[in-house]
């Protein structure tokens, strides 16, 4: 009955939720393929500036992150995702109409504080459905999103900035801007009629499997408590989180690294290396290595769920990642180099969903809501540190190896803390009498 009822879960929620974050991770990093195809030259932008605009929305993301998830742990998730998707497709869709790197900047930012919520609310609402020890895989499958938005986004963010120059006087950018902000709105409304908040309130599932549900999670959310006991409070406080934010920031980095620099590394190969691509066949290039890092990611969570490991499913993909990525751009040609990044993308795509599973081994509740909150928001403080530290090495170098030095070190230590910290903490002693 179990993997019946948990297939039935899967099928109703993990598609929707994947075309979510689908659209909401395109319209984070989308501005990685407006620079080199235009933005840049029209505004006026150098690498340094590009990569602060791009990195400013997670200043905005960490203002709200917290109380936006304890918000959604309050009212539920189907408002509170749908309150958000209105907010940030209004601000990416007005991005299509910005009149100079200023505004840009700013409506960055403002998309940062939309956006506020989001993913760690998702996270937060699979512990609502999943058991544990279904709960990395399922995390693999949402965020299998990131990864297909990271292959299909480079080819339809490509085939709109080429097809849609002109449209309505408009830049090819600008129009790939207009274009792909409209779905979060018409989702949101989708969302407020789709999903279910909780298992109690799933008219899809018969009685006996809502009741199954619901009491497997209760009993496994009451064990979590009184195994480590962790209050609100200390899910805010407590150097565990904060060395968990760490680690995250370490995979982050890698990640928005390539997001928003891949598009302009690859457009780098014809100085390196003498390669012509046309916009769309740069866009094919950007997504191999999401591509293989979507089919890894969903492989190796579900080999950590089967063997119930964590730590290791973490460091080693991060460990691979970080030594290959510094020497893609020192490989005597194209292919070569697109295997290092492409062996980044797999470290990074591999270890993310198994991290996840980490705060949720000790935290329980309204301390879950906050801890994840704050591992994700903190964490995130690399997507501004990545892009803008890579762009400033770049225009200080004049080449992107250093910036991927640097990618490459961050990964490595954020590694060889997971294995420090290892899986959980010490359990609290059992009370007497």
């Amino acid at each position: 009955m179990q993997n019946r009822i948990l297939r039935k879960v899967a099928i109703r929620l993990m598609p929707f939720l994947c075309l979510l974050y689908f659209v909401n991770y395109l319209d984070r990093v989308n501005i990685g393929f407006a620079g080199p195809n235009g933005m840049n030259d029209e505004l006026g932008m150098t690498a340094t500036v590009f990569g602060f605009a791009s990195g400013i929305f997670f200043l905005g993301y960490l203002v709200l992150e917290v109380p936006s998830n304890l918000a959604l742990h309050r009212f539920g998730a189907r408002k509170w995702l749908a309150r958000i998707m209105i907010t940030w497709g209004i601000v990416a869709t007005v991005m299509a109409f910005v009149p100079n790197a200023t505004t840009l900047v700013a409506l960055r930012f403002l998309l940062g504080i939309a956006e506020a919520g989001f993913f760690p609310g998702i996270i937060l609402y699979l512990t609502y459905w999943f058991p544990a020890v279904q709960r990395a895989k399922a995390v693999a499958l949402f965020m299998a999103a990131v990864p297909v938005s990271s292959a299909i986004g480079a080819t339809v963010s490509s085939a709109l900035i080429s097809s849609g120059h002109g449209v309505f006087g408009m830049s090819g950018w600008r129009f790939m801007f207009l274009v792909e902000g409209v779905p979060a709105m018409l989702l949101a409304v989708a969302t407020w009629f789709y999903l279910t908040d909780r298992p109690e309130q799933a008219k899809w599932l018969k009685p006996e499997e809502r009741d199954w549900l619901a009491g497997q999670l209760e009993a496994e959310r009451a064990e979590t408590e009184s195994t480590h006991a962790w209050p609100l409070r200390k899910a805010l406080t407590h150097p565990r989180i904060l060395a968990l934010a760490f680690v995250y920031f370490g995979i982050a980095y890698g990640l928005y690294a390539l997001g928003f620099f891949l598009p302009t590394i690859i457009k780098g190969f014809e100085q390196q290396y003498g390669t012509e691509l046309s916009t769309m066949e740069s866009g094919l290039v950007t997504a191999i290595p999401y591509v293989i890092g979507a089919i890894a990611m969903v492989i190796w969570a579900a080999h950590g769920d089967r063997t119930r490991e964590r730590v290791w499913h973490v460091a080693l993909p991060m460990l691979l990642g970080g030594v290959a990525i510094p020497v893609a751009l020192y490989l005597g040609n194209p292919y070569l180099a697109m295997v290092a990044v492409t062996v980044c993308a797999v470290g990074v795509c591999a270890a993310l969903p198994t991290f996840w599973a980490l705060p949720s081994n000790f935290l329980a509740g309204a301390a879950a809501a906050g801890g994840i909150a704050l591992i994700n928001s903190l964490g995130n403080i690399s997507g501004f540190a990545a892009p803008y530290v890579t762009g400033a090495l770049a225009d200080a170098t004049g080449s992107q190896r250093t910036g991927l030095w640097v990618v490459g070190i961050v990964m490595i230590a954020a590694a060889g803390t997971v294995i420090a910290l290892k899986s959980a903490p010490k359990q609290n002693p059992p009370s007497e009498g």
